[in-house]
């Protein structure tokens, strides 16, 4: 089920987790589902883009960075200069490395003030990374971390991506933008794209229940369904301050975010 992917063999896939809006608990799926990933042996990369309000930094507590995805993106450094080695902070067999955006105030605002020029070559060294570290360093995953909404960051990650995986809620203003996003935007650069519906309130305990939902869902986005994540009270107290896949692996949340890396380790091997 979980093969170990080899130098040479370019099996290796490239996820943008994206949103309409902020608060639908994108970054918290991007951090599980690679953590996900590493405990059953996988390489992966977690890559912070959202340059407006990076997350990433501060959540593994990483102060001394030697470069920031920031710097590979102005050309002025190679990726190796940024990724980190967190490895030992993860129970499983597999590699996790991070590259991170650049928290500070001055960093957010340069960034946000980037022309379209700038992002066209920022989107050519994103493509680069399916060969650097796909292909030569033989990365599983790179999961992308992105803005949410319509910044040209989070188009470059899209545009890169082989997977668009779209966290979202059933907040009817989220409903509606990431209706326009499917169409006016993921359909337009002909990606494929799955939908994680986070903090449901319907009850999805049984199969029936979980089924109902899940239609409810396509009917909505006519989009396939990659996972459904219960509203867990545990998970919202937790603020965020830690991994819950490593923490607590036997909570039914850590047991949807194993399936639906399952589900993306199912379908690459095909």
């Amino acid at each position: 089920m979980w093969k170990r992917k080899t130098k040479g063999d370019h099996l290796g896939k490239i996820m943008a987790v994206h949103s309409y809006k902020g608060g639908t608990g994108k970054t918290h799926i991007s951090i599980n589902l690679a953590t996900s990933f590493v405990k059953h042996g996988k390489k992966v990369c977690l890559m912070d883009l959202d340059f407006r309000a990076p997350s990433l930094a501060t959540f593994f507590s990483l102060e001394k960075v030697e470069c920031w995805l920031n710097d590979y993106l102005n050309g002025t450094c190679k990726i190796d200069k940024v990724l980190i080695d967190i490895s030992h902070r993860i129970n499983g067999d597999g590699k996790l490395f991070v590259g991170l955006a650049n928290p500070s105030t001055e960093a957010i605002r340069e960034m946000s003030a980037k022309d379209r020029k700038w992002e066209m070559r920022a989107l050519g060294r994103l493509l680069d990374l399916r060969n650097s570290l796909l292909n030569d360093e033989a990365f599983d995953y790179l999961i992308f971390d992105t803005s949410p909404g319509l910044q040209y960051s989070s188009i470059n990650a899209i545009v890169s991506a082989d997977l668009v995986i779209v966290a979202a809620t059933f907040d009817r203003s989220d409903v509606e933008g990431t209706k326009r996003m499917l169409h006016e935007l993921y359909d337009l650069f002909e990606k494929k794209t799955d939908i994680i519906l986070n903090r449901v309130l319907y009850d999805v305990s049984s199969k029936s229940g979980k089924n109902n939902v899940e239609k409810k869902i396509k009917g909505m986005y006519q989009t396939p369904v990659l996972g459904i994540i219960p509203c867990f009270c545990d998970v919202a107290r937790a603020e965020g301050s830690f991994i819950f896949v490593q923490e607590k692996p036997d909570h039914l949340f850590s047991k949807i975010m194993d399936e639906i890396a399952n589900r993306i380790e199912r379908s690459n091997s095909v």
